[in-house]
């Protein structure tokens, strides 16, 4: 006998490896097995032995599904109760569990014997069958069973004894027998109610003779052969069974025609023709158009993406992706710059990607290569607009968030200029970045191609209250987008000792030498914080210890990077106080420096706005916009003047401004900003990208075979191809773009195609139409 304990510590053996562990020891020669289960599957299922020997398992603790498809020569004894599925498919193995069995016990048994020491669960004996030249299954039951019980039961013989079961009303449970077309149901005890076609019958001598001879061995299996007595008496028993085809026929010829009396005799055009429409035509369950149960839906591009949902910018990558599957790939960089001016310098460089983090692939293997693909639109050429509005635009402030409203506005036709107070347009791209994150070659050209659809940048322009008078009145809009511009910092004591973060950086990007320290404190462990510490070490800092009050929130490559010259980040720290010396915490930890650098995020400074027009701030700093993002009349804002964000925040804010102030100027009433909501999960079926490994990532275009294209079609036609009733037809249109749709004529209802479509582009809802009932032209 081999033994087997599943458990080993606190390590559980897997299903798989279980029985691929039986079946070694049966291709072996091994027979009896003790198996101290912990919940494993299929234990017992279909096995044979090679010269023909039975097959005996004794089982502790089984798990679903316990001798499943069981063949002749297995013997299972199961101590105690099991879960679900008891002898599913059970082919003529022996099974006994001496406990009770959860649902469905001897779901779709064809062979062999099922004894249950205690009660079966909900469907027990459902899908019962019987093959005319094998023996017909048996399903013994000491106690009762649950609701459903021997539904569209067709083959074989069920007993339940009923024993210990006095206080159910139906030892049967509720709606017992229900499709029931063959074999038959022993029974002891109350059965409740059952459809019209099963009878309730006495026993014959024939079913005490079986009864008689099962029951001794169904008891010596539960080892309960002590009712014996109790359970023989056998005018206490029931036999269910269904109507006889020939039964049925007769039942049928003794009743009447019911459409023809309704039509004919009844009263002509039925009881209800004076107010209502009757055909008297049966529908059934199965049907199509109007009297459908369900209608599918091609919600193609319904919904975004997770990726396109968690990407501040609202960059479609599914679409690009679609376009590539085409062959299309200039309409994919295309497409993305649509929707930024900066795919290299920001979705390719310095972008953490939220959209990679949210990426359905993402839980399969790897998210798909989003901010690679992006800088391959880094230096792809744009076209100008060939028509021009006449409308006159200036934004204030050459940032991200400022540039981006400035490309879309121009693409739109509109004549744009962009204002900054720096010597170089770019903001913090230009001026903050370090070099090494962010290829100034490739900053120059993106924004070159800003300049070649018509944006003119005017630098080293301060804008004061004058000047932005003087600019509102020259232009029909104006976009306030100066972003943070002031170094922001807490009111600890000492903090005449600071140096500026934001001043800092900017001078290393000018290609000065600003003073840094031997020994440098870096207050801020963010992204900022480590351009920072970076700034410091390029400019001859001999240490730099990055603090922060909370875990280090920069990249994990960018703070790599910063330890790995030497740095050290402290955290959680609380700064208390600066000295010249160092800096102390609140619990009186002190890291000494000679210089203190405080980075901790911006904002911005916009004493250029009027007083006298209700602009709303928040703090003092950052202003409150309307939902149109405008300020006051003619004037809107975008970026870190609302409230600081991300790069790729910056962009989209800019966007979204560009969104309403071209509404603005056009005279056009207001429209939303069109989003789309959040693909639900569930609608995904990521198995059928489960093939593509780790071994298929190649390059970001090639990427397109591992993308999920979550809520966009892709085009894989297993709709078409699997849809029974051939309702679904695929259409081309010249551009190359497709739709499918589904025939009301055809479809039934059924739903496979939202079952199959691994991309959430299907879905299959109740039928809203209305039927057409009364005379009067209502709906019901």
């Amino acid at each position: 006998m081999l033994k087997i304990n599943t458990m080993k510590g606190h390590e559980r053996m897997s299903t798989q490896d279980l029985l691929l562990a039986i079946e070694e020891a049966v291709r072996s020669g091994e027979t009896d097995f003790d198996i101290e289960a912990s919940g494993q599957h299929d234990i017992g299922g279909p096995l044979w032995h090679p010269e023909g020997k039975p097959l005996r398992f004794h089982v502790k603790n089984a798990g679903q599904r316990v001798g499943s498809m069981a063949l002749p020569g297995t013997e299972i004894v199961v101590e105690e109760s099991a879960s679900a599925d008891v002898g599913w498919l059970n082919a003529g193995g022996i099974i006994t569990v001496k406990g009770d069995a959860g649902d469905t016990a001897g779901h779709c048994s064809s062979g062999g014997k099922i004894f249950i020491g205690g009660r079966g669960g909900t469907r027990t004996g459902s899908l019962m069958k019987h093959d005319p030249l094998y023996e017909a299954p048996e399903l013994w039951i000491l106690k009762n069973v649950g609701s459903f019980s021997f539904e569209f039961m067709g083959g074989g013989r069920a007993v339940v004894c009923g024993y210990d079961s006095a206080a159910y009303e139906s030892v049967l449970g509720a709606r017992s027998c229900v499709g029931m077309v063959g074999g038959c149901v022993y029974v002891r005890g109350p059965i409740g109610t059952h459809p019209a076609d099963i009878l309730a019958e006495e026993l014959t001598q024939a079913d005490i003779d079986f009864l008689a001879a099962g029951m001794e061995d169904f008891l010596a299996h539960i080892e309960r052969e002590e009712l014996m007595e109790g359970l023989t008496k056998w005018s206490e028993w029931k036999k269910l069974r269904p109507l006889s085809p020939e039964e049925k026929k007769a039942k049928a010829k003794n009743g009447s025609d019911m459409h023809a009396f309704r039509v004919s005799e009844w009263v002509k055009g039925g009881i209800f023709a004076d107010v209502a429409h009757d055909d008297f035509a049966v529908h059934t369950t199965v049907s199509t158009g109007l009297y459908r149960l369900r209608v599918p839906h091609w919600d193609n591009a319904k919904f975004a993406a997770p990726c396109e949902a968690n990407c501040p910018t609202g960059i479609p990558t599914q679409l690009r992706y679609d376009l590539i599957r085409m062959g299309r790939e200039e309409e994919a960089i295309q497409l993305e710059l649509d929707y930024t001016p900066f795919p290299g310098s920001v979705c390719g460089s310095v972008c953490p990607n939220p959209c990679m983090d949210a990426c359905t692939r993402g839980t399969i293997d790897e998210p798909i290569q989003i901010g690679p693909l992006g800088y391959s639109a880094a230096f792809a050429k744009v076209a100008p607009p060939k028509e021009h509005t006449g409308k006159k635009i200036a934004v204030i402030g050459g940032g991200v968030a400022g540039l981006s409203a400035a490309w879309q506005l121009a693409r739109k036709g509109h004549g744009v200029t962009v204002y900054d107070d720096a010597e170089h347009i770019g903001g913090k791209l230009e001026q903050v970045i370090p070099r090494g994150r962010l290829s100034h070659e490739l900053l120059e050209s993106e924004l070159r191609r800003i300049e070649s659809v018509g944006v003119q940048f005017v630098s080293s322009c301060k804008v004061d209250g004058e000047k932005f008078a003087a600019i509102r009145r020259e232009n029909d809009a104006v976009v306030v987008a100066t972003g943070g511009t002031k170094s922001r910092f807490f009111p600890w004591e000492g903090t005449g000792h600071l140096t500026m973060g934001l001043s800092y950086l900017k001078a290393v990007n000018r290609g000065e030498k600003p003073h840094t320290g031997r020994h440098v404190v870096v207050i801020g462990a963010g992204n900022s914080g480590m351009d920072t510490c970076r700034g410091a070490y390029g400019m001859g800092a001999e240490s730099v210890v990055a603090v922060d009050v909370q875990r280090p929130a920069a990249f994990a490559h960018e703070i790599a990077h910063f330890e790995s010259l030497g740095g050290k980040i402290v955290w959680p720290f609380f700064t208390a106080k600066i000295t010249s010396e160092g800096v102390y915490a609140k619990d009186g930890t002190f890291i000494p420096a000679d210089q203190v650098i405080v980075s901790i995020g911006e904002e911005p400074e916009m004493d250029f706005l009027p007083e006298d027009e209700g602009i709303a701030f928040f703090r003092k700093s950052w202003v409150v916009p309307k939902a149109d993002q405008s300020i006051a009349k003619g004037v809107f804002t975008a970026g870190d003047t609302i409230k600081p964000g991300r790069l790729t925040d910056a962009i989209g804010s800019g966007r979204k401004a560009a969104w309403f102030v071209h509404q603005y100027v056009m005279g056009e009433e207001v429209q939303p900003f069109p989003e789309r909501p959040q693909i639900p999960a569930e609608r995904l079926s990521k198995a059928y990208f489960d093939k593509w490994h780790h071994c298929a990532i190649g390059d970001p275009v090639s990427d397109h075979a591992r993308c999920v294209s979550c809520g966009t079609c892709r085009d894989c036609k297993m709709c078409l191809e699997s849809c029974p009733e051939k309702a679904i037809t695929r259409e081309e249109y010249e551009d190359g773009s497709w739709a499918y749709t589904s025939d009301p004529d055809r479809c039934i209802g059924c739903g496979i195609c939202a079952g199959v479509c691994p991309c959430g582009v299907w879905s299959i809802e109740d039928n809203p139409e209305k039927i057409l009932m009364y005379s009067t032209g209502s709906k019901v």
